[in-house]
């Protein structure tokens, strides 16, 4: 949708796909990274999510880190190269005479599908 324009891009970032749960010194999950309620992140979870999501801008489309290794290292977070000190997106990582298929796709679900399910697991909720 936006990858003949120049000035807006849309690149994700997939930091987060291939990350393993942190891990303290004995093997079990380390909570400091989560919230009291062990799902959100902690400030701490929230800090290193940062870190890899900022990394992950900074590199070329192709090349983006899949995974996160939570540490306390701060030296991992990257600076923009003073050769390319801008975010990286498929235009400017080479990708951007490339013969994209950009026609639209058709949805495998019927648009009728989502509203009979949403109203569905209204309906059971409110029971």
């Amino acid at each position: 949708r936006y990858e003949q324009r120049e000035d807006f891009a849309v690149v994700a970032q997939p930091f987060f796909r291939n990350t393993l749960l942190p891990l303290d010194s004995t093997g079990k999950p380390d909570m400091s990274f989560f919230a009291a309620d062990c799902f959100h992140f902690s400030a701490r979870g929230y800090a290193e999510m940062a870190m890899a999501l900022w990394n992950n801008m900074l590199e070329p489309v192709g090349e983006k880190q899949t995974y996160n290794n939570f540490t306390h290292d701060r030296s991992k977070l990257r600076c923009p190269n003073p050769e390319k000190p801008f975010l990286s997106t498929r235009r400017n990582s080479g990708f951007g005479n490339s013969n994209l298929n950009l026609e639209k796709i058709e949805s495998s679900v019927p648009y009728w599908a989502v509203i009979v399910t949403a109203v569905a697991g209204v309906l059971v909720g409110s029971l």
